[in-house]
């Protein structure tokens, strides 16, 4: 049984229809191995390669720069695992402040950058940060496009001027910005990680995006494919479905108005009757997503209560579900009170007013409870 009002969307997105009729056509006439040389490896191989182009046009980049991975995790740890040095923050996914923990324990320099209030990092301490490598030759600096808790958006351009004039490279986590953001927002990336099931294509592929001369060293050991870069077999059947998926979020940005004005109603009725706070306020987020700390209530136990009331929302990153820990994204920016009461709304193109209104109505039974 599913929720009737899925309000999760940085969680993962309904798979489009049409994403699903293809990956089936696929799974049919396109089975081979992409790497064979007879002709169904090539008709494989040829799905794979369109998935790629359209990949490439979303975010503005050459074809020849997309490596398939895994997902967005694997994206993140292709991109970072083999850093001398990382700057980083609290605010990102848990793909990179674990890898930032394990680049540390190896003996490599991790910076940590303060958290403002708001979740938007100031781009000077970006400066400051390098500053206090032994050499930022090489270094890393990664940053989110947009927070997968908070959806607060970070100033891209300036932090991308300021870590190529230290000399280091910026790693953009773009999976929450692809297709809510236009690419010229995370334009000046060194590299970007996405995952189609974010925007509506299937779960278990993902995309490193990087410049010609900035590709990474491998992760993972094996075969040559991806240009060597990523060994393993490249599932043509999850590649068509990215693609429908690359094509759709490109003509989404058109539908983002709409959905923030629903945002808004939720948000500003939440903060008027039930006495919520507001977490990333007075920064640029994106419009489809709201984060809220209830006093007094624990944040976990507001979305089990939610939960049976059929709306879907959630208290952090899934990432970190079936953890007890609160959310180190609230903590670092507004602290533990503050993180234990949050709770994530994310909207999307199929959510309703009729939605919001339904949503409303089990927010105030929750809390009367």
């Amino acid at each position: 049984m599913t929720s009737a009002i899925y309000l999760d969307w940085n969680a993962t997105t309904p798979p489009l229809s049409a994403a699903l009729e293809v990956m089936a056509e696929v799974a049919r006439s396109a089975w081979g191995n992409p790497a064979s040389l007879h002709s169904n490896g090539r008709t494989a191989r040829d799905v794979v390669e369109t998935a790629r182009e359209a990949i490439a046009t979303l975010v503005g980049a050459s074809p020849r720069d997309v490596i398939f991975t895994s997902g967005g995790t694997e994206a993140n740890n292709l991109a970072l695992h083999d850093a001398p040095a990382l700057v980083t923050s609290q605010l990102e996914h848990p793909s990179v402040t674990r890898v930032a923990d394990a680049l540390a324990a190896a003996g490599r320099p991790v910076v940590w950058l303060p958290v403002p209030a708001s979740g938007r990092l100031e781009p000077a301490a970006v400066k400051e940060a390098l500053e206090t490598l032994p050499t930022a030759s090489g270094a890393v600096v990664c940053v989110a496009a947009a927070n997968h808790e908070t959806g607060v958006i970070q100033a891209i351009s300036e932090i991308a001027e300021l870590t190529h004039l230290g000399g280091a490279r910026l790693h953009v986590d773009a999976v929450q910005a692809v297709g809510k953001l236009p690419k010229e927002a995370f334009a000046d990336a060194d590299s970007l990680s996405l995952a189609a099931h974010k925007l509506r294509g299937p779960k278990g592929i993902g995309a490193l995006i990087h410049r010609p001369d900035r590709a990474p060293k491998p992760l993972l050991l094996g075969g040559g494919q991806e240009r060597g870069r990523r060994p393993g077999t490249v599932d043509p059947v999850a590649a068509a479905g990215f693609r429908v998926a690359a094509e759709w979020a490109r003509s989404s940005l058109t539908q983002r108005p709409a959905l923030g004005r629903l945002r808004d109603r939720l948000e500003e009725e939440l903060l008027r009757t039930a006495a919520a706070q507001l977490n990333g306020a007075g920064a640029a987020r994106l419009c489809h997503v709201t984060n809220l700390s209830f006093a007094g209530r624990a944040g976990d136990e507001l979305v089990a209560a939610l939960d049976l009331m059929g709306v879907a929302v959630s208290s952090g990153s899934a990432c970190s579900a079936g953890s007890t820990e609160a959310s180190k994204v609230i903590t670092a920016m507004l602290g533990l009170e503050r993180a234990r009461s949050a709770v994530r709304v994310s909207l999307g193109d199929t959510t309703t007013g009729q939605d919001i209104d339904l949503a409303l109505q089990a927010f105030a039974r929750a809390l009367r409870s």
